[in-house]
């Protein structure tokens, strides 16, 4: 089946579906929170058989990491929006410019929203944007990654017993659809991926004019000042790097540190892995890499880094081998005196890999960041006022958190959503239902129509007052 085919089938079904929310008239409070209610019933009700899908695609994905992420964390974000959409909904009032005129904003669904979700976690990012679609009161297709085969295919297989077609549908395919799907004149489309791939969607959106939500990720730094204390530096931002083995868009991408620090990181490194996974190859806690291919890039990125003078230093428990392509499993490792030459410092890492940068004067680490494309998120510890403050207004990423790491993604009542080459746009909470709602403005003249009859000629009469105005303007 060529692209042109796959174009005209999911044409026919963006345009039944647009076709179907016209006639039904916008969404009522009632259908939108039965649609979240539905879909957090949904992911809790199957929550097994999701958890078991996501960990077939993986080889070995921590049962605990699916049910708290994709799960529980998303079907919160849907109860989040069912309990608050009545009052996202109201209208806005706004002060009128001249007496008897009403002005306020009105909330109306932008229609089909598009959305493209990817692979580590399957379930999450395809269902936590639907908190904001749904109560908007749009309906959504959705196109999992192909790269998690058994999760999307059992993701079109609930959608289609909990919902209506016309509500929310799943579309399956390889890159060709999901290139043919990018095409498509939807009211809104969203993308979550890496940067490269986000840059051919928005321009095929752009063909169509259809506004995006991209959630690119990049490369997030975690900056740890001289006061910071070094121990809960490491172990926090080892927390997040080995959660579903790194392989999160908001997973620390290097680590810069103060000079001097190196032995004592590796060491407070160690003794956090020993505490938190034993083991490893046999530990069902810890997520395998989702494919041979990424696996390879992995693997590749290290030697390569080492080829170019980076101390490579395993964290893998004794006994056990740094990686093993058998079981995908790759223990995490610090490398030390990283350089921009180096591959692992050029893209997104996406793996248990933590690329390490001594620096000197205080003011190094945000000129480094400074110097590169803006991260998704960064994080920095450190406990003087000056320093976070510093830190917070010279250096510009989609979310900062200080003295953790992600620890705002679970905050539904803050925007996510990157700046620059880690995306556009953001959702979660209120957030979200802004993004996919049309802000239309909508005024009521007074019965007078008096503040329109400035523009109603002819002008001879208004020339003197008007000159008179812009004068006192200037001296204002």
């Amino acid at each position: 089946m060529d692209i042109s085919t796959h174009a005209t089938e999911l044409n026919t079904i963006l345009r039944a579906m647009r076709a179907h929310q016209i006639a039904q008239g916008p969404a009522t409070l009632e259908q939108r929170r039965d649609r979240l209610q539905r879909a957090a019933r949904l992911l809790l009700e199957q929550r097994e058989r999701i958890a078991e899908a996501i960990s077939k695609d993986f080889g070995q994905r921590s049962r605990y990491q699916s049910l708290l992420v994709d799960v529980g964390t998303t079907a919160a974000t849907l109860k989040h929006a069912a309990a608050n959409v009545g009052t996202w909904m109201q209208s806005e009032a706004v002060e009128a410019p001249v007496a008897g005129m009403q002005t306020r904003i009105e909330h109306q669904p932008l229609g089909v929203v598009g959305i493209i979700s990817p692979w580590n976690f399957p379930i999450n990012l395809a269902f936590a944007p639907l908190a904001g679609v749904f109560a908007a009161g749009n309906a959504a297709l959705i196109k999992p990654s192909e790269l998690t085969p058994a999760t999307s295919e059992l993701l079109a297989e609930l959608i289609a017993e909990y919902f209506d077609p016309m509500e929310l549908g799943v579309v399956l395919g390889d890159a060709e659809v999901g290139k043919a799907f990018s095409e498509l004149p939807f009211d809104h489309l969203v993308f979550t991926g890496s940067t490269s791939v986000g840059r051919h969607v928005m321009r095929a959106a752009a063909n169509n004019l259809v506004p995006v939500t991209l959630e690119l990720g990049g490369k997030s730094p975690v900056v740890v000042a001289p006061d910071a204390d070094l121990q809960t530096a490491i172990e926090r931002t080892l927390t997040i790097k080995t959660f579903n083995a790194g392989q999160i868009c908001l997973s620390p991408d290097y680590l810069m540190v103060p000079e001097g620090s190196n032995a004592a990181l590796v060491e407070h490194a160690r003794q956090f892995m020993a505490r938190t996974f034993p083991t490893l190859q046999d530990n069902e806690d810890y997520t395998s890499i989702v494919s041979q291919r990424h696996f390879d890039r992995l693997v590749g990125l290290l030697a390569d880094a080492a080829d170019k003078g980076a101390t490579i230093i395993s964290l893998a428990p004794a006994g056990e081998p740094a990686f093993d392509a058998a079981t995908r499993k790759i223990a995490p490792h610090l490398v030390l005196e990283a350089t921009d030459e180096m591959g692992i410092m050029q893209e997104e890492i996406f793996g248990p890999l933590l690329p390490v940068i001594a620096y000197g004067a205080a003011a190094e680490p945000i000129a480094y960041i400074n110097a590169h494309p803006r991260p998704l998120a960064a994080y920095y510890f450190g406990d003087t006022a000056e320093g976070q403050a510093a830190f917070t207004q010279q250096t510009t990423s989609g979310a900062l958190v200080i003295n953790d790491v992600m620890t705002h993604a679970s905050v539904e009542e803050l925007p996510f959503g990157g700046v620059g080459a880690s995306g556009m746009g953001a959702y979660h909470g209120v957030h979200g239902f802004r993004q996919f709602s049309h802000r239309k403005a909508v005024v009521v003249q007074a019965k007078d129509g008096a503040s329109n009859l400035r523009l109603r000629a002819p002008y001879g009469e208004k020339v003197g007052a008007l000159d008179e105005a812009l004068g006192n303007a200037l001296k204002r």
